[in-house]
Parts: structure tokens; C-alpha cells; sequence
């Protein structure tokens, strides 16, 4: 899944109705240059693509040559959803589909948040105690020291993903953050753009 797809999707939504300046505007104020490889012509590129696949709408505006606004469909909200979640529960997905999904959590309800980050913290328990398994079989049949030290990584990277997705299921499940439905601006960021008319979260 490409996370410029979903932080497109995401960023179009909580405007309601914009164009592509304004999605790589406001893309560039998270700071993407820094978490996700999204590079300015692929943010284009994935609102035309995203218009020709139904999950956008776009509209030439006549009065600005050239300027095309687009709007999210009921199917782009549906695959919105979809990605966003998948972002979250599947601890397999790049690195920066996961920051993607961080940075569109609060579009989520905090029960549907909540379900996903449990969902994947069972993922990274399960994970884990199969690495924690196999390490011990390969230390038992004689591994040679310094090899022990690559499954002393793997077993410090499992342990880490338990332990930070544990603690932010803490916080999200006690009310840390604003999330969909709790009077918040539609990115959950400082400004309010609700006057944009974005849509209803789930």
C-alpha cells in the first residue's frame, strides 16, 4: 500500500474540497520530507490517479485555467477507511505507512482506533514469542557467538514494537488525543478548518 495514496486521500477529506497545491501545502507542513518518501509529482500524480480509479472527483474550475479541485466519493471514503486501518493493525506494512496512518489517526472514532491497535499488538506478541522460540533453538544447536548477536537485534526490534504499541494503545484507549467525533479540527492539528465543511469521521 503506498502511503501517498492514503495521506492524498486523508488530507482531501478533511478539506472537503481543495486542489493539489493546496494537498502538497499541507502535506509539507506535517513535515513528510522528514517521515515518508513523497516526493511533490507523486502527490500529483496520486490525485489524477486517484480521480480515474472513482475514489476522487474532479472538477476543472473554468474562472482558473488549469486548476483542478477534487473532492472525495463515497468509495474514496470507503477506501480511506480501509487504508487508514490497515495502516495501523498491520504491523508488516513500511515504515512510513504506519507514520501515515499516525498522522490520520484522528480520523478515526477512539473504539475503532482502539480495535485496530489491539489487533496489532496481538500481531507483534505473536511475532515475537515465535522469534523468542526460534532464537532459542538456534543457540541450543551451537550458533557461533557473534551470529547469536543478530537474533539479540531482531528479539531488541520485536521487543520495542510490543512495548510502543502497548504503551499507545494505553494512551488512546484513556482518552489521550482528540480522535473523530470529539470537537476536533479534521487533521487534528492547531487551526480549525471545520468550516471546510470535511466529512463525517468513523
Amino acid at each position: 500500500m503506498s502511503a501517498t495514496r492514503l495521506l492524498v486521500l486523508g488530507v482531501v477529506r478533511g478539506f472537503g474540497r481543495t486542489h493539489g497545491y493546496r494537498v502538497r501545502a499541507e502535506l509539507l507542513s506535517w513535515g513528510i520530507d522528514d517521515w515518508a518518501n513523497v516526493k511533490p509529482g507523486s502527490i500529483y500524480h496520486a490525485l489524477r490517479q486517484l480521480a480515474k480509479d472513482g475514489l476522487l472527483e474532479a472538477s476543472e474550475i473554468m474562472d482558473w485555467p488549469g486548476r483542478v479541485d477534487y473532492s472525495v466519493t463515497p468509495e474514496g471514503d470507503e477506501e480511506f477507511f480501509r487504508l487508514l486501518v490497515d495502516a495501523l493493525e498491520r504491523p508488516e506494512r513500511r515504515d512510513d505507512t504506519l507514520r501515515a496512518g499516525l498522522a490520520l489517526m484522528p480520523a478515526l472514532s477512539r473504539d475503532r482506533a482502539v480495535a485496530a491497535l489491539s489487533r496489532r499488538l496481538g500481531v507483534l506478541e505473536a511475532q515475537r514469542a515465535v522469534l523468542l522460540k526460534e532464537s532459542g533453538t538456534a543457540r541450543a544447536e551451537g550458533l557461533p557467538p557473534h551470529l547469536a548477536e543478530l537474533w539479540r537485534m531482531r528479539m531488541r526490534y520485536a521487543d520495542l514494537g510490543v512495548e510502543w504499541t502497548r504503551d499507545l494503545l494505553e494512551r488512546v484507549s484513556s482518552g489521550e488525543y482528540e480522535l473523530a467525533g470529539e470537537d476536533r479540527d479534521p487533521f487534528g492539528a492547531p487551526g480549525s478548518r471545520q468550516a471546510l465543511g470535511a466529512p463525517s469521521a468513523h
